[in-house]
């Protein structure tokens, strides 16, 4: 299968591009910068030149293939709401110039507030408006000829010490001197490296049902105390309780979440798709990342 990949040379997008390579699949993948197409043919990538932004290279992209994943997204969370207008407005026009084809078009999502204080699960919907607006745009066009889904991301998804929420936990810690935790820390987080990630992606795409919601959960819910401990253990910091007022001085933009209880499932994943996490969970990747060893407060 010919696949449309955007993002491809992000976090997540290089993890699947990889991941489909290796099942087969040729990836033409948006090359957004002058360097991003030399990148991308060094990994045996197709490269197509093309921006979030511009509707309509997304649109000349896809059209030369016969899947869809979108990976894409403008990560500056001092733009958040603006980037995911920016976003929905490009996986609109996608969806639009694509309807009627039968093509597969697999998205990308957040579990992030999906059902804080309990678990949450494949079938809980997501909030009408943000990025969960986006996703339900995604799986109810599932009724327009297109075979849509959605990957579903922990806050947390990670490798090798980086991906999602760890930099910016981590950095916090470096810049603070301290590993934080708000209250007694109890509250939930999940987690999934992003190789078993890139594996769902392509189970989607393959044998995915149209209109579903995937889980890429590993660990269901790990105590923000735990993460805490284990970023101070690996950089040599002290570990404390923050009260609520104080996790944005500390945490910065990631304060409005380090006291929220987010675990999640991917039990209707795993039972479906067949799926089962195989990497690094995070505590351990914490552990034994070389990219963390010999860091100390800055």
């Amino acid at each position: 299968m010919r696949v449309f990949l955007t993002g491809a040379t992000g976090f997540i997008g290089t993890a699947v591009a990889e991941e489909l390579q290796a099942a087969g699949h040729t990836v033409v993948g948006v090359a957004r910068t002058d360097e991003g197409p030399r990148a991308l043919e060094a990994r045996g990538v197709q490269p197509h030149r093309g921006d979030l932004t511009d509707p309509a290279s997304f649109i000349a992209g896809a059209r030369t293939c016969d899947a869809v994943i979108h990976c894409a997204f403008i990560h500056d969370f001092s733009r958040f709401m603006e980037n995911i207008e920016i976003e929905q407005k490009t996986v609109i026009a996608m969806l639009d110039a694509l309807a009627g084809s039968g093509m597969p078009f697999i998205a990308t999502s957040g579990i992030a507030m999906l059902a804080p204080g309990r678990i949450a699960t494949e079938d809980d919907r997501p909030q009408p408006f943000g990025r969960g607006a986006t996703e339900t745009l995604v799986r109810d066009a599932a009724g327009r000829g297109l075979k849509t889904a959605v990957i579903r991301l922990p806050p947390i998804t990670h490798d090798s010490g980086t991906g999602g929420f760890l930099p910016a936990l981590v950095q916090a810690a470096r810049d603070k001197g301290v590993a934080a935790y708000v209250g007694d820390g109890a509250n939930r987080w999940p987690a999934g490296n992003r190789r078993d990630a890139a594996r769902l992606y392509r189970l989607a795409l393959e044998v995915g049902d149209p209109g579903a919601a995937w889980m890429a959960v590993a660990d269901e819910g790990l105590s923000m105390r735990q993460i805490a401990e284990a970023i101070g253990h690996r950089l040599g910091l002290p570990t404390k309780s923050l009260p609520p007022e104080e996790a944005q001085d500390h945490f910065g933009w990631l304060g409005m979440f380090a006291g929220v209880d987010m675990p999640a499932s991917s039990r209707i994943t795993r039972d479906r798709l067949g799926w089962q996490p195989v990497h690094t969970g995070l505590l351990e990747d914490i552990a034994t990342a070389p990219v963390l060893a010999g860091m100390t407060a800055g």
